[in-house]
């Protein structure tokens, strides 16, 4: 059996008091809500610390504001049941409510939280395993080691970004909130992240997120599309999240966003310009999600296997705008 290393609770009266307080501890302290990802992981030393800052309590960073007038802003410990289930999310930005309830299973998404999958750690075969097994192969460099095992011959680490909600909350232009001891600032959410399979995160570890803001649904038809071996549970081998306008017949504004394709979400803007402007028939859709797929590079270290993945890219992204499409579709009078 797995346990938790020895461990001290922090219980902080506020988010800039969490901050403060990872600050202040350093390293070894890390900040802690639903926990799903964090303490399997603790389990398996894959990450130290002695100091766990509690986020749970904090009423402040609760409760699903605005609607899709106005645009919304959900606090960071939102749970990802609450999200996918919200009437006026689900209404308004049903991409990302989708994807909220796409990732991991039931029991895991009561617990589970925005701010959270935002800040899932990156994944790999070699680096999700037990301390035993993964020092009988030599550790890799993401923790322990210092060769990347699925690319030797890379000077970085190539773990995968797995989150669900984020590629749709960056198609969407969304923002987050963070909170540290100087103070608030916003961010938009595609510059929360790195394209490193290592420090993955652009913001610093003491920083807290306190909220995600999307903005108001104005026209904006979204979807998000998750392959994965089984039907729940599983982190996506791929996922795609959509974010377009359909103005007379035509496309506009259109953002494509793909998960667990590489070490951040990663965008395809060549994707959404070919299709500004056109109407969304199934041929110029294919051709985007055929250009959609290039900067997709996934690598054999996730399910299955890494070609055929690949090729899949394209299918998740042209099921997810025709999802889209037809959702603008039947919004129009």
């Amino acid at each position: 059996m797995l346990r938790l290393p020895r461990l001290r609770y922090l219980k902080p009266a506020s988010a800039a008091a969490a901050a403060a307080a990872v600050a202040e501890v350093g390293p070894r302290a890390v900040l802690v809500a639903g926990g799903t990802d964090l303490l399997p992981k603790l389990k398996r030393r894959q990450i130290e610390a002695d100091t766990l800052i509690g986020l749970a309590h904090l009423s402040e960073l609760r409760g699903v504001r605005g609607d899709a007038r106005s645009g919304f802003e959900l606090g960071a410990l939102v749970t990802l049941t609450e999200a996918a289930e919200h009437p006026a999310l689900v209404e308004g930005h049903p991409g990302y409510a989708e994807a909220a309830g796409l990732v991991s299973s039931p029991a895991l998404r009561n617990a589970g939280t925005v701010g959270g999958n935002l800040c899932v750690d990156t994944r790999c075969n070699y680096y999700d395993m037990t301390y035993e097994w993964r020092r009988s192969i030599g550790f890799c460099m993401k923790k322990d080691g210092d060769v990347c095992l699925v690319a030797p011959g890379s000077p970085r680490c190539w773990a995968v970004s797995s989150t669900d909600t984020a590629p749709v909350a960056i198609a969407l232009g969304a923002t987050v909130v963070l909170v540290g001891p100087d103070g608030e600032r916003e961010l938009p959410a595609a510059e929360l992240y790195r394209d490193d399979g290592i420090q993955y995160l652009a913001k610093p570890a003491h920083e807290v997120i306190t909220a995600l803001r999307l903005p108001p649904a104005d026209g904006l038809a979204s979807a998000y599309v998750k392959l994965r071996r089984r039907g729940s549970i599983d982190f996506p081998i791929a996922g795609a999240g959509v974010a377009l306008r359909l103005v007379d017949g035509r496309l506009e504004r259109v953002r494509i966003v793909m998960s667990g394709v590489g070490s951040h979400p990663v965008e395809a803007p060549a994707a959404g310009e070919l299709l500004a402007g056109q109407e969304p028939t199934p041929e110029a859709i294919a051709a985007a999600a055929e250009l959609a797929a290039r900067p997709a590079k996934p690598l054999d270290n996730a399910d299955l296997h890494h070609a055929w993945r690949k090729r899949m890219v394209r299918v998740v992204v042209e099921q997810a705008l025709q999802r889209a499409v037809e959702r603008a579709r039947a919004r129009r009078p």
